[in-house]
């Protein structure tokens, strides 16, 4: 009985403290602290490493310290995942600076017309207006369809090499029918000379009538389509 005393004595006197080991009630309090504020995050185990750390310093055997190597790689972590820390932090805030940034230049684009890269646009009062941008000279084939899908024009034309050259439709379908307001796409294709296919670009051209701030990277409404700013070929005025 006296020797499982001592034995019980000693392991109290002496607590073996590890990586897993959990902490004692005379912690308890600090421990449910620490929880409290750091959670399952990289802010939280930077907090863990501190606490086994110091718990290691204070638990050390006097006949067998820690290796003074050891330590020093230790407190390099330490120092490591400390500057991620801050390094995240002010990461943070340059993003947040940057969407500043984007939401106060896509205010300054309501009220302008700008052309951006699409096939979609809205025939208005009967007109409706894209851009063609053609490499080399080409034979261009068109086709417009409505909302539904439905082809309603087509057309055939020769065209000079050249960048943002409208074309204008008339909102009238090839057997004279006129078609209602509202979105409209086109699809163009290209031949040269000798038959090669050529990549023929479109763009749209409408009045930005709103911005959604709600979104990152902000949206502009152009002809009820959305738009980042970055899609923005130029403003027409």
């Amino acid at each position: 009985m006296t020797t499982t005393a001592a034995a019980a004595g000693a392991n109290a006197a002496s607590p073996v403290v590890s990586g897993t080991t959990p902490q004692t009630s005379s912690s308890s309090s600090s421990g449910s602290s620490l929880s409290s504020t750091t959670g399952a995050t990289l802010a939280g185990n930077f907090q863990t490493f501190l606490t086994l750390l110091t718990t290691q310093l204070q638990n050390q055997n006097p006949l067998d310290p820690l290796d003074t190597n050891q330590f020093t790689q230790q407190l390099v972590q330490f120092a490591g995942v400390e500057q991620q820390l801050k390094t995240n932090d002010e990461l943070t805030t340059l993003v947040s600076l940057q969407q500043t940034a984007q939401s106060t230049q896509a205010l300054g684009f309501v009220g302008k017309t700008a052309v951006v890269d699409g096939s979609t646009t809205a025939v208005k009062n009967g007109s409706a207006t894209w851009e063609l941008s053609v490499p080399t000279n080409s034979n261009v084939n068109i086709s417009i369809t409505n909302s539904t899908g439905q082809t309603v024009f087509t057309g055939a034309y020769g065209v000079n090499a050249g960048n943002n050259q409208p074309f204008t439709w008339d909102g009238k379908g090839n057997d004279g029918t006129q078609w209602p307001d509202g979105q409209y796409k086109m699809t163009a294709t290209g031949a040269d000379s000798s038959g090669n296919t050529v990549a023929i670009s479109t763009q749209i051209q409408g009045v930005v009538d709103s911005v959604d701030l709600t979104q990152s990277p902000p949206l502009l409404s152009i002809n009820n389509q959305t738009y980042t700013v970055n899609q923005i070929k130029s403003i027409a005025q």
